[in-house]
């Protein structure tokens, strides 16, 4: 049996210590980062027991190297295949831990610090993509107003579009977070406990008080409750959001090549109020968005304002030159 004293024993408390005193006590995180960050160490201590034959309660602080999280990183892409931005959460997680740890063993520091210096990957960025108005129309209306849950999902699809939500957003509003009198409007409970208020539009006020006579309007319940009485799930919403999306394929062809998610939606109500001459700043106060820099993504897909801007500005002539092809060396260094 390993003892508290052990370097196992030691371990062990460390990865309690950074669960109970450093992210819950000390910087109170969210259920959701303590989740995210408990799942990372699910996944690293399953990989140290099935490539390494290394059991849970034999590890020590020391089997954290540079080479070990290397290999689990590549284990993350190339066994699980996980995309760079989530090999990139793991490490980030990896990496709280161990300035963690430094601090709390600096004899181990040496060996930290080289884990430490594994770099982020850089990945690529694709342009967002989004809707046009006549697509989210369409979405919106192809869910079958004579049945229960297809009057839920018009109200779901139709408050995504108004408040730009996240999908973890849109499954936690409550009746109590709905405001519609005077001026409409819904709190939203974003990432990192950081709640906002988003105006709704009078029409999307009428429809939430037409659902509310079809659900109990008690103010701790959801406000798109599942048959079963508690909050869709996540891939509850995917879901519905799919089928809603084949159906309107009839009514707009183009949806057919579209790939629509609940976050397309968001994507789609940013881009549409930056079309609308709305400050950029105010788009990330209304997303919900840590900096308006994470907002400028919108203004490098809106092919249309930068049509715009190019209009403004009168082409240089460019005199023609025969083309000469290189010799010798140039040639070489050319074709390299």
């Amino acid at each position: 049996m390993k003892t508290s004293n052990s370097p196992e024993g030691r371990f062990a408390k460390l990865v309690e210590e950074f669960f109970l005193d450093r992210l819950i006590r000390q910087r109170n995180s969210s259920p959701q980062t303590v989740a995210a960050y408990r799942d990372c160490f699910r996944l690293l201590f399953e990989f140290a027991r099935d490539q390494w034959k290394k059991p849970t309660e034999s590890l020590k602080l020391a089997d954290l190297d540079a080479p070990f999280v290397l290999a689990f990183l590549d284990h993350l892409e190339k066994n699980r295949h996980n995309s760079i931005r989530s090999r990139n959460a793991r490490l980030a997680a990896v990496r709280s831990f161990l300035r963690f740890a430094a601090w709390k063993d600096p004899e181990a520091l040496a060996m930290i610090q080289r884990a430490l210096a594994i770099p982020m990957k850089r990945c690529i960025r694709p342009l967002v993509g989004f809707l046009s108005r006549e697509e989210v129309q369409a979405i919106i209306n192809a869910p079958d107003p004579t049945t229960w849950a297809g009057q839920r999902d018009r109200v779901l699809l139709s408050t995504l579009y108004n408040t730009g939500a996240r999908v973890s957003e849109a499954r936690g509003i409550k009746v109590a977070d709905v405001t519609l009198e005077g001026s409409p409007m819904v709190r939203l409970h974003g990432k990192g406990r950081k709640d906002r208020t988003v105006p709704i539009w009078p029409a999307t006020a009428v429809q939430i008080r037409r659902w509310l006579l079809r659900i109990d309007p008690v103010p701790g319940g959801s406000l798109f409750p599942a048959a079963s009485g508690g909050p869709l799930t996540r891939s509850a919403i995917t879901d519905r959001l799919n089928r809603a999306t084949k159906s309107a394929v009839g009514k707009c062809a183009s949806l057919a090549q579209r790939r629509v998610s609940p976050h397309t939606f968001r994507h789609t109500t940013a881009m549409h109020l930056l079309q609308a001459g709305v400050d950029i700043t105010l788009i990330a106060l209304w997303l919900g968005h840590e900096s308006p820099a994470t907002t400028h993504i919108y203004v490098e897909a809106d092919l249309k304002m930068k049509e715009d801007v190019l209009k403004l500005v009168q082409p240089v002539t460019a005199k023609q030159v025969r083309y000469k092809p290189p010799e010798g060396l140039l040639r070489f260094l050319q074709g390299l």
